[in-house]
């Protein structure tokens, strides 16, 4: 009997050859709709579904191989006396390979303006039963997703006869992880529609971006994927015009400078260290933002990362080319700025459209055996309930310093202390086990710079003693979220010292 090749694709790259390379081998090529007329077009011997099923296309193709003529052959065990007799029975014959690749759901829903029809049209109902039908009897069939596989299975045939069962089941995989990805697409899709938060399964699927050199460190396999139809505000979807290949640590730092960056309206720079800011700055222009940004911590800057919210220019570039960083982002550079940064060989230059920059619609964390999702906290000082609780209002260069340390402090793993003056951090004091302890490393690292200045807490001071600190430091204004039950020895301590402390009724714990 000959063998039989089911032919059926939205993407017809590479389609034409496959199946005159089929063909050559005495292959029965079947097929359907604008596949089977481009095969025939190009003078291929085309079966039509059709005429295999005896039954017409129906309801605008949207039935056409959901037919027992067609599952019977994909599905049946060549090896099992009782399935090829029921297959004689009913005159059903074989397909032994099945190239098939769906609808562009995804394609369809990332154009604007796209309509809900429009999305539901292009959920593919016969596509994915055949290959789902094809991969579990991978024993017998062989089943195509992705045209970078047939050169593979026609070298198989050709020099074989028969792919081997190694290969059958390496497809089927591939299957049923491009299926799976498929229905996560349109899960995702409508239940967004529906609104509903919280359901109760939830799938996300993610594309290969690039294996990685390693993790965290050497010891551990990594690698990079990105979320199909994810923000371009994004790592994932950075255009990298210079620089080797971002690691592990590169990617989580790059994320966290450009989350802190995006704060900001006026012209500002972002470096960070392992993935806390170490240095903020807000100018004029950008290079005047760079240069607060590097006078907030010239020592932790060196091997840093940089994002910058507005283009790159040849001043700005040559004050970047004097230190050692790992990678700079901004909007754009301009000529003069890439020839300047091309010159250090190693630096990694990403530019992202900041136009482009919103909210996730959720985050999420994976811990062990599960995973953790919430909301983006996206709550600025405009959001805030702000209360003046002391004595004392702040000044309007007081408020400047507090909106900017505000900014910066939910970016800073808790607990989480910065000093700031109205145009850049000071210090930052991340990731200590007490609140006092943090607010003692920013105010050591701001040094004199520290009078006159605010201090940003992320969380509310479970007593007094940070506030003692900071007003022997010279701080003369803070912002903290308040909610203590001993905010008032808190107050009453600013009070004493003169210090305008303000209550935001917001925390920004970041673990």
């Amino acid at each position: 009997m000959k063998k039989r090749a089911l032919l059926s694709v939205s993407d017809k790259s590479g389609v034409l050859e496959f199946a005159q390379s089929l063909e050559a081998l005495g292959y029965e090529i079947l097929s359907t709709g604008g596949t089977m007329k481009h095969l025939k077009e190009n003078g291929v011997a085309v079966t039509a579904v059709d005429e295999v099923t005896g039954f017409p296309e129906i309801m605008e193709g949207r039935v056409k191989t959901l037919n027992p003529m067609i599952h019977g052959g994909l599905l049946a065990k060549r090896n099992d006396s009782g399935h090829v007799a029921q297959m004689e029975e009913h005159g059903i014959q074989p397909i032994d390979i099945v190239c098939v690749n769906l609808y562009p759901f995804k394609e369809t829903i990332s154009k604007p303006g796209v309509t809900v029809e429009e999305a539901i049209e292009n959920i593919d109902i016969g596509g994915p039963a055949m290959l789902r039908a094809s991969a579990k009897n991978h024993a017998f069939v062989t089943v195509i997703v992705d045209a970078a596989d047939y050169e593979a299975v026609l070298s198989e045939l050709q020099t074989q006869g028969e792919t081997t069962q190694e290969t059958r089941r390496r497809l089927a995989a591939k299957v049923f992880r491009h299926t799976a990805a498929y229905d996560a697409l349109i899960s995702g899709y409508l239940t967004e529609l529906t609104g509903e938060e919280f359901p109760e399964q939830v799938t996300y699927t993610y594309e290969l971006k690039q294996p990685l050199r390693y993790g965290e460190n050497p010891h551990q396999k990594a690698a990079f994927y990105s979320r199909p139809l994810g923000s371009d505000f994004s790592i994932a979807n950075a255009t990298q015009l210079h620089g080797k290949e971002l690691s592990y640590n590169n990617i989580q730092d790059a994320n966290a400078a450009i989350q802190i960056v995006k704060e900001f309206n006026r012209p500002a720079a972002v470096a960070v260290k392992h993935m806390n800011p170490c240095g903020v700055g807000t100018g004029d222009c950008i290079a005047k933002a760079f240069t607060k940004a590097y006078e907030a911590d010239p020592v932790s800057i060196f091997g840093g990362i940089v994002a910058l919210n507005r283009e790159v220019d040849e001043e700005t570039a040559t004050q970047l080319a004097g230190i050692f960083l790992e990678i700079i982002i901004s909007p754009s550079f301009t000529d003069e700025a890439i020839n300047t940064l091309m010159k250090k060989k190693n630096v990694r230059l990403l530019t992202i459209p900041f136009d482009q920059a919103k909210k996730d619609t959720w985050n999420t964390v994976s811990v062990e055996g599960g995973l953790l999702m919430q909301e983006p906290d996206a709550l600025g000082f405009d959001d805030a309930d702000i209360r003046v609780a002391t004595d004392r209002e702040p000044t309007e260069a007081e408020w400047a310093a507090m909106r900017m340390g505000w900014a910066v402090v939910k970016h800073v793993k808790s607990n989480a202390i910065v000093i700031a003056d109205p145009d850049r951090t000071l210090g930052v004091g991340a990731g200590q086990m007490n609140r006092v302890g943090a607010a003692q490393i920013a105010l050591s690292q701001a040094g004199e710079l520290a009078k006159g200045a605010a201090l940003a807490s992320d969380a509310f001071f479970p007593m007094d003693d940070t506030v003692e600190a900071a007003a022997k430091a010279g701080i003369t204004a803070i912002i903290q979220p308040g909610g203590s039950v001993k905010d008032e020895d808190s107050i009453r301590k600013a009070n004493e010292y003169g210090i305008a402390m303000v209550f935001t009724g917001i925390r920004h714990f970041k673990h």
